[in-house]
């Protein structure tokens, strides 16, 4: 469902895009590749006095990480196709190779922060890499069901708004961590899983 359209009339300004396309690699890895882009509506003279013309991306930039199956950054790369101070931006692209070694899932988003913040790194790349983690988890999600061990809390319990562990959600398909009012529901709806078993 798309937004209402504004009552008031107004004008472009600013476009950013951000992709994320993620491969399953044959060695057993997965590389997820992390793009933006950002263009103004509208032409701007530069200091050099040349015409910036709208539609031109001002920043465009690329992030590839290969990650193992416990989201464990193996590999990094960061390339610019465009970049507002040129190569006083895009020397900084081998800095990101300092990705290596991180965990997507433990506390990534703070050690960017720590470890590219300020003169350190590249705002926008920086901002980048901040899709990455949740990214990951979707790409990883069909292997995460196939490999769950139904006696272990899904990770992504409490989450979010919709998967909090008293909301009928988790009810519905996760009833064996439910923590709401309807105890007896859950109870029901775990008896009636084809995956329950008297043993476990």
């Amino acid at each position: 469902m798309p937004l209402p359209p504004s009552n008031v009339s107004r004008h472009p300004l600013h476009t950013r895009s951000i992709r994320v396309q993620s491969y399953g690699r044959d060695d057993g890895l997965w590389d997820l590749e992390a793009e933006l882009i950002d263009v103004k509506a509208y032409d701007f003279p530069r200091q050099d006095g040349e015409i910036f013309r709208a539609g031109r991306p001002i920043h465009h930039m690329h992030l590839r990480i290969t990650i193992d199956d416990a989201f464990n950054i193996v590999a990094a790369q960061a390339v610019y196709d465009a970049a507002p101070y040129e190569q006083q931006c895009t020397a900084v692209e081998a800095s990101y190779a300092r990705l290596i070694g991180m965990n997507l899932l433990k506390g990534f988003r703070r050690q960017v922060k720590e470890r590219f913040g300020h003169t350190a790194g590249c705002t926008h790349m920086t901002e980048l890499s901040q899709v990455l983690p949740t990214a990951a988890v979707q790409t990883m999600a069909n292997r995460r069901r196939q490999n769950s061990n139904p006696d272990k809390r899904p990770f992504q319990l409490d989450g979010c708004h919709a998967l909090r562990t008293d909301g009928p959600v988790v009810l519905e398909h996760y009833p064996k961590w439910y923590t709401g009012d309807s105890a007896e529901a859950a109870a029901d709806a775990i008896s009636d899983s084809p995956s329950f078993s008297h043993s476990s």
